[in-house]
């Protein structure tokens, strides 16, 4: 009878101890519940929200992000002033210059006005006649541009001899393809034949006095001042008496 007794009593005790067991199980499960519960609300999610401004980051304007304000203020800001300076460069090498190839060839002042108009005359150009071994009975007529501008020797010079009315004829022959530019500091040319090498010529005679007038683009006489062609001695001229037009090379001013 006592054992039986201490038997239920042994079972009373157990079931009393699993039962204290579940409670505590169960609280324990309620309180981690509970902390897991707190760290979800503590712990922000992985959401699209931006963070607000309290929490450091730079409020957005009106109308866009912040992120967005910032590509807007650095990067199109940058590529737009890096064209710039590219465009800038291109203009600057475009010049010009090779498009006119004539333009290239004139010195007017460091700029170019246009084509060249303004005829050589004895106001920009000083002239010298000096004699010449070959071919007989040759002189040879030099205009030197003296100004700071370029000229150009139309056609051929009118040259008289001392007191002659008359300006001597043009050998045709020695026409150039294209009337003679000359720049400043240079110098064009043209052949005078004075006298006939076999004595045919008449109506000879010596003089130490030569001048030099100039024609104009049209051709229609002289223009400006004209020029005098100092003589270191006498020069005997004749009938045959006759010049070559305006040419860029002394040989070929030489050759008729």
């Amino acid at each position: 009878m006592r054992h039986l007794r201490l038997n239920r009593a042994a079972r009373t005790s157990a079931l009393g101890t699993a039962a204290l067991i579940a409670a505590l199980s169960l609280t324990a499960c309620q309180d981690g519940g509970q902390a897991a519960a707190d760290a979800s609300v503590a712990t922000p999610g992985t959401s699209d929200t931006q963070p607000s401004a309290d929490a450091g980051a730079p409020a957005p304007r009106a109308g866009g992000a912040a992120g967005s304000d910032s590509g807007e203020d650095s990067a199109p800001d940058t590529g737009q002033a890096s064209g710039s300076d590219s465009v800038s460069g291109t203009g600057s090498g475009s010049g010009p210059t090779k498009a006119d190839p004539a333009a290239a060839t004139r010195q007017d002042g460091g700029k170019d006005t246009g084509p060249v108009t303004r005829a050589c005359d004895g106001g920009n150009s000083k002239v010298t006649l000096t004699p010449v071994p070959r071919p007989l009975n040759h002189m040879l007529l030099t205009v030197t541009n003296t100004g700071s501008t370029a000229c150009n020797a139309y056609y051929y010079p009118f040259l008289r001899f001392g007191e002659a009315q008359s300006t001597p004829p043009v050998i045709e022959e020695s026409k150039p393809q294209a009337v003679v530019t000359v720049l400043p500091g240079e110098s064009a040319y043209a052949g005078v034949m004075t006298s006939s090498a076999d004595g045919s010529g008449t109506g000879g005679y010596s003089t130490r006095k030569a001048v030099v007038h100039f024609q104009g683009r049209d051709g229609s006489g002289s223009t400006g001042p004209s020029a005098n062609a100092p003589l270191s001695k006498a020069v005997y001229v004749d009938s045959t008496l006759s010049v070559t037009y305006w040419q860029t090379d002394m040989d070929d001013a030489l050759m008729y």
